[in-house]
């Protein structure tokens, strides 16, 4: 158990320092940014990254630094991952297409911020890091790994709602949607590219038509969000039966396991 205390005590401290920094300092950090990058989505990306630094040192003493791509997942195929995601978004992008109207008026900082750089970040920071770190490598199960992390990234919407309805709404769609990203990210190997372009093609189909203005959206995009969501989770259990891949997600391993996964001899 002292690996398992060891590694939810750093990430808890790292993402604690990283949550704090993010809340002060952000804004400051992308202005002073833009006035030497003229390129908006750039320093908006470079921004996270800076205040994120406290996660990476976490990682680092973790696993060392030449391990974090692999403790990420960052080193996992990034084609499988995309044919992958791309064949499970296909009724939204599809069916969005056919329903809602094109957004003429969205811009490319709009779909960078949104779609592809929300994606990474939230999918780097929440999957990667706060989920991930806890249920790869301590004793901890899945539903204690993902319980923190999917209430933090689900209250991190809200924002979006103007009334108790709505907010609830959101908050159970994220929520789940957290459970979602991290269910795919073990199970096919902890290959990040997974939730990362599963989460941007969903948001971008979200983005480039007139679905809704906020995360919960109305009953013909529901309907589309459930088909994709669907085609991830049928595809991913018929790859594994099919190719006698065992679940990392069972009944041994949703409170507590009896092992503890590892890349590093720290670890």
């Amino acid at each position: 158990m002292k690996n398992t205390y060891k590694v939810v005590l750093v990430i808890t401290l790292t993402f604690a320092a990283y949550f704090g920094l993010q809340k002060i300092f952000f804004g400051d950090v992308r202005s002073w940014l833009d006035g030497y990058i003229h390129f908006i989505g750039l320093s908006h990306f470079l921004t996270y990254m800076i205040v994120g630094l406290p996660l990476f040192v976490g990682l680092g003493f973790l696993h060392g630094v030449r391990k974090i791509p692999e403790a990420l997942g960052l080193d996992k195929s990034i084609k499988k991952a995309l044919l992958f995601t791309l064949l499970c978004t296909s009724p939204m992008l599809i069916g969005y297409a056919v329903l809602f109207d094109f957004d003429t008026e969205i811009t490319i900082f709009y779909i960078l911020k949104g779609s592809v750089i929300a994606a990474f970040i939230e999918e780097l920071f929440f999957r990667a890091i706060l989920f991930g770190q806890i249920f790869r490598f301590t004793k901890l199960g899945f539903i204690p790994a993902i319980v923190f992390g999917a209430l933090l990234f689900a209250s991190g919407h809200l924002y979006q709602s103007q009334d108790l309805a709505t907010m609830f709404g959101i908050f159970l769609t994220t929520f789940m949607g957290a459970v979602l990203f991290a269910w795919l990210y073990a199970e096919w190997n902890y290959n990040l590219w997974i939730p990362i372009f599963l989460h941007l093609f969903m948001n971008l189909a979200w983005m480039l038509f007139s679905v809704s203005e906020n995360a919960l959206g109305d009953v013909y995009a529901n309907v589309f969000r459930i088909l994709t969501i669907a085609s991830a989770i049928g595809f991913t259990i018929y790859y594994k039966i099919k190719r006698g891949i065992s679940f990392e997600i069972n009944q041994n391993t949703l409170f507590y396991k009896n092992k503890i996964n590892g890349i590093s001899n720290k670890i």
